[in-house]
């Protein structure tokens, strides 16, 4: 008999539909972690949980605001809890923590960052919850560090993404890391360039063959209302080079002069920031993000493409409200950013778009994505009771490995514009989804 995931896969591959989610989701609970803002459930956590062989990892801020690290076998409810020395400014949501584990087994975890110093350590040995002491990397542009990210490659090296400077001002920073020699290296300074006029606000993922896709939005200042464009680049070298997505090659840094723009969005858009993006088997990209049309008064989910040897828009246009971005700091939105997860099989491959709305009772939801081209597309929820403020993080390394989508869940609430609520903890969960046969 063929299990769920079998079946998910098998339905992701062909583009057939995929039935509502019902008894295959589960939820583990994991201990009780810091709800006063959203700093444990921001959408750009690259990762909250990240798997190598048999055990998966994760991190969290608990009640106090320190790091808490986890362990635990796959398919185990039990999981090893280890409060580590290290504490966060969690009062500010933007200092989320990210973590992931090396082809050696070593985990990293970088935390606590919003134009300040780089806060990074490892484990002292593969598989360990005990951390360095904080270290440098390269020790070279380190002073105002945002929105880090680690990406594993084929090879178990790993990839170190942020941004060097402020909202508005700063560029694009990337480092690599040996396995072997246990040793950073820069890759580029200055790899998206605002030119001290904007900045970049990414996504990033590595498909199966190993290249890097990077998308983005420009903002023009501080103020979220100045978002605009959705830019691309690639690179099949581990980072090194980077081409536009027919491989033409760019000159560094990239700018919005030299930028090749997968949509084009004006500001006042209600364009969203640091969303999601995934590839096929094939290589070809898939960037969500949300915005308002011209003319439109609600902001839809979107899903940018590449298909036919042009950039084509899928509009999920499932949403009736409207609302409207502006001002600066981390905002209390009525949506989530989603997170999206592209089938690795199949010349057709589906989609899951993962989110959270309030006209859905703030669950989370996730939209089956059966055919880009026809567009064709089904809403459910996966679970009873609202999240709150709470946005998708999930297990990529687990994802790319098995088609097994585990979800960091938190019910987590959020202050317009960077304040902090006087929530009490709440449980941090993982929600583990093995689809019903459709």
């Amino acid at each position: 008999m063929r299990t769920a995931l079998a079946l998910l896969l098998a339905a992701l591959a062909t583009g057939c539909a995929v039935a509502p989610p019902g008894d295959g989701v589960r939820i583990v609970d994991v201990g009780e972690g810091w709800a006063r803002n959203s700093v444990n459930a921001v959408v750009f956590r690259k990762n909250a949980l990240a798997t190598h062989g048999n055990q998966q990892y994760i991190a969290y801020y608990d009640a106090q605001a320190r790091v808490v690290l986890g362990r635990r076998a796959l398919g185990s409810d039990s999981w090893t809890l280890q409060t580590t020395p290290y504490r966060g400014n969690a009062l500010d949501a933007h200092n989320s923590i990210s973590l992931m584990v090396d082809g050696a087994g070593y985990l990293h975890l970088a935390w606590d960052h919003h134009n300040s110093a780089l806060r990074y350590a490892r484990s002292r040995q593969p598989g360990s919850l005990d951390l360095t002491s904080e270290l440098p990397m390269t020790g070279r542009d380190e002073a105002s560090v945002s929105y880090p990210e680690f990406h594993r490659q084929p090879d178990g090296g790993l990839l170190f993404l942020y941004r060097d400077g402020g909202s508005g001002r700063g560029n694009l920073v990337i480092n690599r890391y040996d396995t072997a020699a246990q040793a950073w290296t820069r890759l580029h300074d200055n790899l998206v360039s605002g030119e001290g006029r904007r900045n970049a606000y990414w996504q990033a993922v590595l498909d199966p063959r190993g290249t890097l896709h990077l998308s983005w939005v420009w903002r023009e200042s501080p103020d979220v209302a100045s978002n605009h464009d959705l830019a691309y680049a690639r690179s099949r070298d581990g980072g090194m080079t980077w081409e536009t997505s027919d491989g033409r090659p760019y000159a560094l840094p990239i700018t919005a002069g030299s930028a090749e723009y997968a949509a084009r969005i004006p500001q006042g858009s209600e364009l969203i920031n640091q969303t999601s993006m995934a590839a096929d088997r094939d290589g070809q990209p898939y960037i969500a993000s949300y915005w308002r049309r011209a003319g439109d008064t609600v902001p839809q989910y979107r899903v940018v493409y590449r298909g036919g040897g042009a950039w084509r828009t899928l509009s999920l246009d499932f949403r009736r409200t409207p609302f409207s971005l502006s001002g600066m700091g981390t905002k209390a939105i009525p949506i989530s950013r989603p997170q999206l997860m592209v089938g690795l099989k199949g010349d057709n491959p589906g989609a899951l778009l993962v989110f959270r709305d309030a006209e859905r009772g703030s669950k989370v939801s996730v939209a089956h994505i059966t055919d880009f081209d026809a567009g064709r597309w089904t809403v459910s929820d996966l679970t009873t009771d609202a999240v709150g403020a709470w946005e998708p993080s999930f297990d990529t390394e687990l994802w790319r490995r098995q088609g097994v989508l585990n979800l960091f869940l938190q019910a987590v609430q959020q202050v317009d514009g960077e304040g902090a609520s006087a929530a009490p903890p709440s449980r941090v969960r993982v929600l583990q989804w093995s689809p019903s046969p459709g």
